[in-house]
C-alpha cells in the first residue's frame, strides 16, 4: 500500500478480502472530494482536496472495491450524517429491533452492541424491551448526541482490543449489530474477528450492507464514494464469514439505501452450514455476472450514458428558463453532482433536514445547503431528489409544492420527471 497526501490517503495494491493482487479497473469517478466533507465558507473552496475514486474488481474472489483509502480519522472523527432524521429509517429501525429481540429471545440482562451506532437511533428502539445496550461510535460529535439521548456510547473505532475490553467489563454480547459499517473498513476480516471475540456462544453478528447487484443493475453508482471501500455480494460476505469462524444462518433483503442485505451469522459450532437462501443467492449472483469483469464493464458504460442523459435534461431545463433546486445533501448526492459536473449553474441550491448540514456547501460542486423551508419561500420549477432512497417520504413532505405545479426529478436509474 502506497501513501500520498501527507499520509491521509493511500492506495491498495491487493484485495482487502483475499489478499490477491489481480485488481482489474472497472470505473473511474474521480478525482473527487470526500463526500461528507461539507464546507462552511466560500474561502474554503480553493483549498478543497480531492482524491482518486476508482472501482476495481478482484478477479480472484470477486469483491468489488475501491483501492483508494482515506484514513478513518479523517473521514469519521467529525461526522455530519445523522441516522435519526428520516421517518423511513425510524420505522426501519423499530422493526429491526423487534426482530432481533424476538429472534434471539433477548432478556433484560442480555447485551446488544452496535458498531458505528451514530446518534443511537437504532439502539433507542431496544429500550422498550429492557435489554442492555452499548453503542460504539468514533465520531465524537455524534457520540455526544447519542449520550444526550441516554445511549451509553464509546467514542472509539472498533477493533479486537476494544472488543476484549468491552467483554471484560460488560460481558459477551448476544447481538452485535453493524449497519452500513462493514463496507467502511479497510480490513473487514480483522473487524469481524473482533466481533467474534465479543460474541456470546449463542449470539449473532447482524450486519446490513448495500448489495452489489442492485447497484449494478439499477446503475446506482452514486453510492460509490471514499467511505464505501467494499461493494459486497452475498458471495463475498459468505467468504468473509468463513474466514473468521462465522456461518450465515439467516438472510433478508431490505429496501433501504436502494437495496441492502441483512445478514445474520453465528459461530460455526452452532451452525454447521450456511443457510440455503445464502447459497442460492450466491449462485444467482454469479449467474448474473456480479463477479465478472465483463458484466461490471457494461455497468461502467451505463454510468457514462447516465451522466450524459442527466446533464442533457438539466441543461435543457436551464435553456428553457426553468429553475431547479435539489432535495437532500447525502454523500451519494455528492458523487452524482461531482461526476456529472452539476453545480449552481444547473441546480441553484439544495435543502436538507439535518441541522448539521444546513448553512454549509456541498463538496466539490459547492451548492449551498438550505433549510427545507427554502422550497416554500423560493419554489423552483423542479426539485432534483438527490436522496432518492427516501423519494416517497420526500414527495409526501412536498405534496403542497407538487399540487401547486412543482415537479420532481428522480435521477436514477434513468433521469425521470414526475
Amino acid at each position: 500500500m502506497s501513501e500520498h497526501g501527507g499520509g491521509a490517503y493511500s492506495r491498495r495494491t491487493s484485495c482487502r478480502l483475499c489478499g490477491g493482487e489481480s485488481l482489474d479497473p472497472v470505473l473511474s469517478l474521480g478525482p473527487a472530494p470526500l463526500a461528507n466533507s461539507f464546507l462552511t465558507s466560500v474561502a474554503e473552496f480553493s483549498r478543497e482536496p480531492s482524491y482518486p475514486l476508482d472501482l476495481v474488481l478482484c478477479t480472484a474472489c470477486g469483491l468489488a472495491q475501491i483501492p483508494d483509502v482515506i484514513k478513518p480519522e479523517v473521514l469519521f472523527r467529525h461526522y455530519l450524517y445523522l441516522s435519526g432524521t428520516s421517518t423511513t429509517m425510524a420505522a426501519h429501525n423499530a422493526g429491526y429491533a423487534q426482530e432481533v429481540v424476538e429472534l434471539l429471545h433477548l432478556a433484560p440482562n442480555d447485551l446488544v452492541v452496535e458498531i458505528a451506532s451514530n446518534d443511537g437511533s437504532l439502539l433507542s428502539h431496544f429500550r422498550q424491551y429492557g435489554v442492555r445496550t452499548l453503542g460504539i461510535e468514533p465520531a465524537r460529535n455524534i457520540a455526544t448526541l447519542a449520550r444526550h439521548r441516554g445511549i451509553q456510547t464509546v467514542a472509539e473505532f472498533f477493533e479486537p482490543s476494544l472488543a476484549t475490553q468491552i467483554r471484560a467489563t460488560e460481558g459477551p454480547a448476544r447481538a452485535i449489530l453493524g449497519n452500513n459499517v462493514l463496507a467502511h473498513v479497510d480490513d473487514p476480516t480483522t473487524f469481524l474477528r473482533g466481533a467474534v471475540d465479543l460474541l456470546a456462544v449463542d449470539g449473532m453478528v447482524i450486519v446490513e450492507v448495500p448489495l452489489l447487484r442492485p447497484l449494478v443493475e439499477e446503475t446506482r453508482y452514486d453510492t460509490i464514494y471514499h467511505e464505501h471501500l467494499s461493494y459486497f455480494s452475498v458471495t463475498a460476505l459468505m467468504a468473509l464469514c468463513e474466514q473468521v469462524g462465522l456461518r450465515v444462518c439467516r438472510l433478508e433483503h431490505q429496501a433501504v439505501h436502494g437495496g441492502s442485505i441483512r445478514l445474520f451469522a453465528g459461530h460455526v459450532e452452532q451452525y454447521p452450514a450456511h443457510v440455503i437462501e445464502a447459497v442460492q443467492e450466491a449462485a444467482a449472483e454469479q449467474e448474473a455476472g456480479m463477479t465478472s469483469l465483463e458484466r461490471l464493464s457494461a455497468f461502467a458504460d451505463d454510468v457514462a450514458s447516465h451522466r450524459s442523459a442527466l446533464r442533457e435534461m438539466l441543461s435543457s431545463l436551464r435553456d428553457q428558463g426553468a429553475s431547479v433546486a435539489a432535495y437532500g445533501a447525502p454523500a451519494k448526492g455528492n458523487t452524482l453532482l461531482n461526476y456529472c459536473d452539476i453545480g449552481p449553474a444547473l441546480v441553484s441550491y439544495t435543502v436538507d433536514r439535518s441541522p448539521l448540514k444546513v448553512g454549509t456547501y456541498t463538496p466539490g460542486m459547492h451548492l449551498q445547503v438550505r433549510e427545507v423551508t427554502a422550497l416554500e419561500q423560493e419554489p423552483p420549477d423542479y426539485v432534483l431528489i438527490l436522496a432518492w432512497n427516501f423519494a416517497e417520504e420526500i414527495m409526501a413532505q412536498l405534496s403542497e409544492y407538487h399540487h401547486q405545479g412543482g415537479k420532481f426529478i428522480l435521477p436514477l436509474p434513468t433521469p425521470t420527471i414526475l
